[in-house]
């Protein structure tokens, strides 16, 4: 029988607490309540292990050390700095986002839910974890070490659980804002629903979220990991050999042309460096109308140009 089973909501909240002192990763981005640093980790870290992220952000913050710098580089230096950190659009939406951040806010996050959810590339889980680390404030946290604690302790051996089943407790679990940061925020209506009582005064959404993704990831160390019983997880389809992959090789063959001071490369010169990229990892050749459909579909997304070409000339491509 789990703590929560068998103590109900406040016997749970005392043994994560618990477990989260005992557990405690004394990670770099939990050192600052920087908004801008609180956000690069949520992001660098869907996906991605947390020694990854721990080598590659002092990196990051070297070369874009605020939202400013970040909103003022050019789009290929930021898809170069991302390289190895997982889905490249990522990257551009973190650009987006801090270049509308220095645009309509002035450079300051803003704190309330609505405004950050408004931001490219920012979901529900990713601004309640900036409201939660940089600013305090309560809310559901809801990612997948959080929700692998309360699917192991509310819902043992259930499958396919929805996260509405799920949406409910976390938020009763979660401690009340201290009532400074609380009354900052205006007309948020995560602040008129209810919130766990704090303990005491070191009991706050920050400390208590810290808490639950250390026991979570704990647990997926020592049992099946029970996310996956959510009705939402699905499993990660194969990179390798992958349209994914082929994708990502091209925004490569597109920054190295860049940094080797080539300029912009034709559809065929692409497509001849990804088929030997392909025959030397063994995978069959590509042919040149997928890379075009590929090209095509990056130009759309943001991520390179097609540069004007004469009549009959074939296309040449740019990181933008």
């Amino acid at each position: 029988m789990t703590p929560a089973a068998s103590t109900g909501m406040e016997g749970f909240r005392a043994f994560v607490r618990a477990e989260g002192e005992r557990l405690y990763r004394d990670l770099p981005w939990r050192r600052t309540r920087d908004p801008y640093i609180v956000w690069l980790s949520e992001v660098m870290l869907q996906q991605t292990q947390v020694v990854r992220v721990e080598a590659r952000m002092p990196e990051w913050l070297d070369r874009f050390p605020s939202v400013e710098a970040l909103a003022a580089a050019s789009t290929a230096d930021v898809l170069a700095a991302w390289q190895g950190m997982g889905y490249n659009r990522r990257a551009l939406a973190l650009q987006a986002a801090a270049r509308e951040i220095v645009e309509r806010h002035g450079g300051a996050f803003p704190h309330d839910t609505r405004s950050l959810v408004a931001l490219p590339g920012i979901g529900p889980a990713t601004a309640q974890g900036i409201r939660a680390f940089a600013f305090d404030l309560p809310g559901v946290y809801l990612e997948t070490n959080v929700r692998t604690v309360f699917l192991h302790h509310f819902f043992p051996d259930v499958p396919a659980v929805p996260d509405r089943e799920l949406v409910p407790l976390v938020r009763a679990a979660c401690p009340c804002a201290p009532t400074g940061a609380a009354a900052r925020v205006e007309a948020e209506e995560d602040e008129a629903l209810p919130y766990a009582a704090p303990i005491d005064e070191h009991d706050t959404p920050r400390a208590w979220y810290y808490a639950l993704l250390d026991y979570g990831a704990q647990l997926k160390k020592e049992i099946p990991n029970p996310s996956r019983r959510s009705a939402g997880y699905t499993k990660q389809s194969r990179f390798e050999g992958s349209r994914r992959q082929k994708r990502a090789q091209i925004v490569r063959i597109l920054l190295g042309a860049g940094e080797r001071g080539e300029g912009a490369l034709t559809s065929t010169a692409v497509h001849a460096a990804l088929d030997e990229a392909e025959r030397a990892a063994g995978r069959p050749p590509v042919e040149l109308g997928f890379v075009e459909g590929i090209l095509e579909d990056l130009e759309r997304e943001g991520f390179c140009a097609r540069l004007d070409a004469a009549e009959g000339d074939e296309a040449c491509w740019a990181i933008r």
